[in-house]
This record gives C-alpha cells, structure tokens and sequence, in this order.
C-alpha cells in the first residue's frame, strides 16, 4: 500500500476522499507530510476524512510518529499519520467519564 503524501499545497477535500478510500478498500492508511504547512493540511484532511467515514460506520483512530525519509541525498525528519478503525467496543479515553481535561486542572498551582 502507498503513503499518502501530503504537501502545504495539497488540497484538503481531496487527501480526505483519498484517506476514506484507502481505509474503506485497506482498513489501514499512512499519510506522510514534512513541514507545517503539510502537517496542517494532513491533519485537517483527517478531521474531514473521519466525517466522511463516521458517515459508513467507520470510527477510526490516528497514531501520530516521526519518521526519516531521504529526500535528494538528505535526511528529512516527516510526520507519519498511522490511521486504522476502532475496534468494536473500545471507547476513547474518557468517553465513559466527564469531557473536561481534569489532569491539567489539577495542575494549576
């Protein structure tokens, strides 16, 4: 399977229809981007993927890694999306519980 790559210039809707197809067809998908800009773009494209999957039934989740890719003779340090379905029956962390962030409350001095 490919690495979807996405650059600062790529257009939102379409790495989306290309993240949803790729976990509809290979229930696992891997978005590469190097650099703000690209990163912004992948993350949003995510978000409106994730709609567009909720829409089939698909609730997906995102590890997020660093990895090394050599680009002309250059070591370049890029953004791995890692997106795969939920399994049946798993929540989000504190799904079952209150939606406030209590750690960094409790952080406050």
């Amino acid at each position: 399977m490919d690495i979807i790559k996405v650059s600062a210039n790529s257009r939102t809707s379409a790495v989306a229809g290309a993240i949803a197809g790729v976990i509809r067809e290979h229930k696992h998908a891997e978005i590469q981007a190097i650099g703000a800009g690209a990163v912004n773009q992948a993350i949003k494209a995510l978000i409106v993927a994730t709609g567009y999957l909720k829409g089939d039934g698909i609730d997906v989740v995102c590890v997020p890694e660093f990895v090394d890719v050599q680009i002309e003779d250059m070591v370049r340090t890029a953004i791995k999306l890692v997106v795969d379905p939920r399994e049946a029956g798993s929540e989000p962390p504190g799904a079952a519980s209150d939606p406030g962030n209590h750690e960094a409350d409790s952080a406050k001095p």
